[in-house]
């Protein structure tokens, strides 16, 4: 009893520290994530892409399989749930011990309908989901269950659910304080992929068939006492359009990155740029959609690795990319004149993000062979490191580090002083950057059969130890390696300069195009007079 006490108090103060650097820490909801279901993925896994995108520094942590006294509860803010008789073994809040991981966007929706006094925000739903549930349907159970009996505390919410065997969007919000929430949950159908970037995604659903679509009761007649459907219209209720009604502000901001995640994993579709940019009468991008050709795990990575390249929104082209094209923009992206509103593109590799994740769930494989690919900083520039459902410990690297205060021996602090200084010379050192990637990266996925074949025959104990020590190796390799890039790039670009292979420095100046960039905008201020042309031969002034 005792022992069984002090696990539940340590998840707590998991718990709480979770929630205050969320809270405090966590500037801006601007997440993106990609579904891939096992029979659109090459090698039959479910796949799930989460990039949290925030300013925060993230401590990866495990929390341990426990079993709980009955008659326990556990604090949220004011107030308290129930705790269950076990719960399972979680890999930060992404993945457990089963192989189901979840990830989120928010869409904020109908601010009237947020209940701020509610105990259960999204952050902790995630959580207690993955504690306490096996497989996407049994996560969107607890879920729904527990904002049933304890209210939601959140604005709205679209939740990636996937286990080995399906993957659901559910999308979630208040009632304005009459307890509960407003939800619908879709499975996507297999072969299928689909994306979500902080829009409701979800629009008319079906009604009889709980196999593959789930939802409140209140769903459609909150709506309508809100004043969000008319029934007599004659339209078919949407879920997206009644509770988060569409701006164009909103969908330059959101629906560009489900654009761009769709054209390039189904080009022969065509899909043009027309909704995403606001032009009025054009239909929404499909919920789901089927990929020209099954997705491979280094496909997914590529997917997310994304500034619009070699569009008209490509965010390395123009002015505002600067010199050498970099596609980071400070924020804020939204601005205004006296005469009209403007925004900066918002790419799904964004600099601001504190970390994401893949992932990889096999149905064909042990549970402990499971692996949330983790990557901290901007996709562009992470590396993933596989982290196996089966490890005991996590790379100490991704455990430490404080965002005030820059530390070589934190893997967010490594990753983040490559990426911004890359900022001064993108277009060069972004080559160097990726160099390093993909030489991890090929080498961790090229490993994995044989990590598979090594251990999958062992006995459950040393499998696990044999999964952790790879893994440490792994995310030891990767932050060694990223000192070493960052120590390279500040050698090789000092003061302006790129050395070559040699070691010595070599001036390579601004592009020809950027010059007539700045002639153009002012042609005098850097001009220097010819004093030998035809009318301007002047005295020497010596």
């Amino acid at each position: 009893m005792r022992n069984a006490k002090k696990k539940s108090n340590t998840m707590n103060k998991h718990i709480l520290f979770l929630t205050l650097v969320l809270i405090l820490n966590y500037q801006g909801h601007s997440c993106t994530n990609l579904i891939v279901t096992k029979g659109a993925s090459m090698d039959s896994s479910t796949m799930m892409v989460y990039t949290n995108d925030g300013e925060w520094l993230y401590h990866l942590d495990i929390t341990p399989a426990q079993d709980h006294p009955e008659n326990t509860w556990v604090k949220y803010g004011n107030d308290s749930i129930k705790q269950v008789a076990h719960t399972y073994k979680v890999i930060g809040f992404q993945m457990n011990e089963f192989q189901l991981a979840i990830g989120e966007t928010t869409f904020t929706g109908r601010e009237e309908l947020w209940d701020k006094t509610k105990p259960l925000k999204y952050w902790h739903l995630m959580k207690l989901a993955l504690l306490r549930a096996k497989t996407a349907r049994e996560a969107i159970q607890v879920i729904t269950s527990l904002v049933e009996e304890y209210g939601y505390g959140s604005e709205g919410e679209s939740f990636s659910i996937v286990d080995p065997e399906e993957a659901w969007i559910l999308e979630m919000i208040g009632t304005g304080g009459k307890g509960g929430a407003v939800w619908v949950a879709r499975r996507i159908p297999d072969g299928y992929i689909s994306a979500h970037a902080n829009m409701a995604r979800i629009g008319v659903f079906p009604t009889d068939n709980p196999d593959n679509c789930l939802f409140s009761k209140n769903i459609i007649s909150l709506a309508i006492e809100k004043g969000y459907y008319d029934p007599g219209s004659g339209k078919p209720f949407q879920f997206n359009k009644a509770y988060n009604p569409a701006s164009p502000d909103r969908l330059k901001y959101c629906e560009s990155r489900v654009w761009s995640l769709f054209r390039r994993a189904a080009p022969s579709q065509e899909f043009n740029s027309d909704y995403n940019r606001g032009v009025q009468g054009t239909e929404r991008y499909p919920l789901w959609i089927k990929p020209d050709e099954k997705l491979s795990l280094e496909d997914v990575m590529n997917l997310m690795r994304d500034h619009y390249e070699g569009t008209g929104l490509d965010m390395t082209k123009g002015l505002a990319a600067g010199p050498f094209g970099t596609p980071f923009r400070c924020r804020p992206l939204f601005w205004e004149t006296d005469t009209a509103k403007y925004s900066w593109e918002r790419s799904i590799s964004s600099y601001n993000t504190a970390f994401s994740f893949i992932a990889q769930c096999k149905n064909y494989l042990p549970n402990d062979f499971g692996i949330a690919w983790f990557g901290v900083d901007d996709t562009y520039f992470t590396c993933y490191v596989p982290i196996y459902c089966g490890v005991t410990e996590v790379p100490k690297a991704f455990t430490i580090g404080d965002i005030n205060k820059f530390s070589r021996e934190s893997m967010w602090w490594a990753f983040n002083f490559v990426s911004n200084f890359a900022n001064l010379r993108y277009s060069y050192m972004i080559k160097d950057i990726q160099k390093t990637q993909r030489e991890l990266e090929d080498k961790f996925i090229s490993e994995q059969d044989s990590i598979v074949s090594v251990t999958k025959k062992m006995n459950e104990i040393d499998r696990k130890q044999a999964l952790t020590n790879y893994t440490l190796a792994c995310g030891n390799l990767t932050h060694a390696k990223w000192l070493e890039l960052g120590e390279l790039l500040i050698t090789k670009y000092n003061d302006g300069y790129i050395k070559d292979e040699n070691g010595r420095p070599q001036q390579e100046g601004y592009p020809e195009e950027w010059k007539k960039r700045v002639i153009e905008n002012n042609p005098e201020k850097y001009l220097i007079p010819d004093w030998n042309k035809e009318n301007n031969i002047k005295d020497l002034p010596y």
